[in-house]
């Protein structure tokens, strides 16, 4: 599809959205709506199917997230979220790179609930940040795993309770391996789907 190797090309070498420039960003807002109005999937909240599984990061205009990949000594990993339709979850979770044995996590747990054909609301409700070695981090399916099973990562895993803590996604764009999504700040995401299982 010209559209989707139109996107693919504008992010490619961006590092998620850390390296454009104004001029690219608007180039890349272009091409995502011109993407969005191609979107194979109207009703983007009931394709389960298509929704369920992990997903990369390709590009973010979310200041929020970016900012972890400007932190001194540090630099920004791979960034997935995984959706679980069953059990109406999803993980945000980021690698963050830095110094030996210094490597950590950011992950943040949520429930979703769709409330229209594309836009889901979501809460969220856990958050966890460590060092990858101290959490026994190697995959975020071992991640998951874990916190599903109840283990708890001391000292920073905390409950997220502040009503403010809750925003909504519109599904803009669905297809068996690409996703854009479009958040309540004015955010636009571009996620590929990895194939199982992921490992580093």
């Amino acid at each position: 599809m010209i559209g989707k190797a139109t996107l693919l090309e504008a992010i490619a070498g961006k590092n998620r959205g850390l390296l454009a420039t104004e001029t690219d960003k608007l180039a890349i807002l272009a091409a995502i709506a011109q993407l969005e109005d191609r979107n194979p999937t109207p009703q983007t909240t009931a394709a389960g199917d298509l929704l369920e599984g992990n997903w990369r990061l390709l590009y973010t205009s979310s200041a929020e997230i970016l900012s972890i990949g400007r932190l001194p000594l540090f630099k920004l990993g791979q960034i997935y979220q995984c959706i679980r339709c069953q059990e109406a979850k999803l993980y945000n979770i980021a690698e963050v790179q830095g110094l030996p044995y210094l490597e950590g996590i950011v992950s943040v747990g949520a429930r979703f609930s769709p409330v229209g054909d594309r836009r889901v609301e979501v809460k969220f409700e856990r958050s966890i940040l460590g060092l990858q070695r101290l959490v026994g981090y190697d995959s975020p399916e071992s991640l998951i795993a874990k916190i599903e099973n109840g283990q708890k990562f001391p000292p920073l895993d905390f409950s997220i309770e502040n009503r403010e803590q809750q925003g909504w996604l519109d599904i803009t764009y669905l297809d068996n391996n690409l996703r854009i999504g479009r958040g309540n700040q004015g955010n636009v995401f571009v996620l590929t789907k990895v194939p199982q299982p992921i490992s580093n």
